[in-house]
């Protein structure tokens, strides 16, 4: 009896001792940041001892650091009720991954408390809360916008995804390898180019280049933005050539690359302080690449928000001619933060007949560059008899092509307030006296710029054939 009770002793002291080393060396694993290897050993030790705060927090830890949040925030949320300091800081990156920033505040705030008490530092905490607080702000305003179509598509390619028009200027990705990937823009009128390239630290920054005789300038970087912010890219000029759009890292994203907007300064020749595009265009992850097509009146973003390795969402909109936002306070909270996450397009779609129209215009004008390399024929001027062009390529004065560019887009304009012009005539003649009278002036108005924009197009076309025939 007496050996049996000493083997059994000796037995449970290899047992207590070989649990000892486990736990030892998950601790090892998830100091050094191994957290798939430390996962299974917490996972055991929890479920041995359920109510044991340590465990819980390490085995809640581990799947946050794994992508499986949901399941570990209950055992992250059991330990931080025992007061575990670190419990509270992932409890708070939970929270603030599913838009729960009043949570994510609440929990940090504890967290840094405690840190204090111990009298640790608590700058990266600090840090944290001003990311918390700024995501706050902007669930507050959420933008209103229609979202018609997304597609997820492999990252290397993501921008075969989008469809702008030629008016709109050219998208151009250049792969620098290890995953660096660099976005080039260049003007519909061909003679200016963005570009984000490395500085001599090495950080990636704005710059703009112009089209010289046959070649490009020396980039110059762009005044105004690139002090603040890291890791500039994915540029886009709007059409006015005076808003840009592009997309950093830095104290002012809520993830990591977010977009941002500003505006052409032209008496400084730099740019406003930008502004952070706030939801539904960011989030805690990356976002990027946006880009408007005003003539068809179609918007892009790229974001990699809940996707997995190597993919991205591509998002196509309706976007608004000035911002318009959701009520904060009379949108339920979790149709908000769905709103923001972007997690059911179909929540944004009110108007099915808009949303039947963006989906019209999205299908031409991929038909448009689908079809494109197929054909030859781009459009037709006639300079005289014997001269026909039908490629930018035939034009021999530099002069006269950049004219005949702007010409077209005055010619997208006059298509469109022509349409226009017609659908009030169409709703004119079908209306009753009293509202015949108050459109008159409208069509008025339009009827006045149709042959203001006929009348110049006319002058412009006679100016490039004589450019040309000189």
């Amino acid at each position: 009896m007496d050996i049996k009770i000493k083997f059994t002793a000796i037995a449970l002291m290899f047992t207590a001792s070989a649990g000892a080393q486990t736990l030892s060396q998950a601790q090892r694993w998830f100091t050094q940041g191994e957290f798939e290897k430390a996962k299974p050993v917490f996972k055991k030790l929890v479920k041995q001892s359920p109510s044991n705060a340590s465990y819980n927090f390490w085995y809640g830890a581990c799947c946050y650091e794994t992508g499986e949040m949901m399941e570990g925030l209950p055992y992250l949320e059991k330990s931080a009720a025992r007061k575990v300091i670190n419990a509270y800081l992932y409890v708070s990156k939970a929270y603030y991954d599913m838009y729960r920033y009043d949570d994510a505040i609440e929990n940090l705030e504890q967290h840094i408390y405690w840190l204090k008490q111990k009298k640790r530092d608590t700058t990266e905490a600090e840090e944290l809360m001003g990311k918390y607080r700024k995501g706050a702000r902007l669930i507050r305003s959420v933008e209103n916008i229609t979202v018609i179509d997304s597609f997820v598509v492999d990252k290397r390619s993501f921008l075969d995804a989008y469809k702008l028009g030629e008016q709109s200027g050219n998208l151009q990705m250049t792969d620098n390898g290890n995953e660096d990937v660099s976005i080039e823009f260049v003007n519909e009128m061909g003679d200016k180019k963005l570009l984000s390239a490395n500085d001599e630290n090495g950080n990636k920054k704005l710059y703009a280049s112009v089209k010289l005789i046959d070649s490009w300038s020396k980039p110059q970087r762009l005044k105004g933005i690139n002090d603040d912010m890291t890791d500039l890219n994915f540029p886009f000029l709007d059409s006015d050539g005076t808003t840009l759009y592009f997309a950093a890292k830095g104290e002012e994203s809520l993830g990591g690359y977010d977009i941002f907007i500003t505006r052409a300064d032209s008496e400084e020749n730099s740019y406003f302080r930008p502004d952070n595009m706030g939801y539904p265009f960011n989030s805690a992850f990356n976002d990027y690449m946006y880009a408007i097509d005003d003539y068809n009146n179609l918007g892009w973003f790229a974001s990699d928000r809940y996707q997995p390795e190597g993919k991205v969402c591509v998002y196509v909109f309706i976007p608004n001619e000035s911002k318009t936002t959701y009520d904060y306070d009379t949108v339920e909270p979790g149709k908000m933060i769905s709103l923001a996450r972007l997690d059911n397009i179909a929540l944004t779609q009110t108007d099915r007949n808009e949303v039947a129209r963006a989906k019209q215009r999205l299908a031409k004008v991929t038909y448009a560059k689908t079809g494109k390399k197929n054909k030859k024929t781009e459009f037709t001027f006639i300079v005289n008899d014997n001269r026909t062009y039908t490629s930018l390529n035939d034009f021999r004065k530099p002069e006269a092509k950049k004219m005949f560019q702007e010409m077209r887009k005055m010619q997208s304009d006059l298509e469109t307030l022509e349409n226009e012009l017609d659908k009030l005539r169409e709703k004119y003649s079908k209306s009753n006296k009293a509202v015949r009278e108050s459109m008159t002036p409208g069509i008025l108005d339009k009827e006045k710029r149709v042959n203001g924009l006929r009348t110049e197009i006319g002058k412009m076309e006679t100016k490039i054939r004589n450019m040309e025939l000189k």
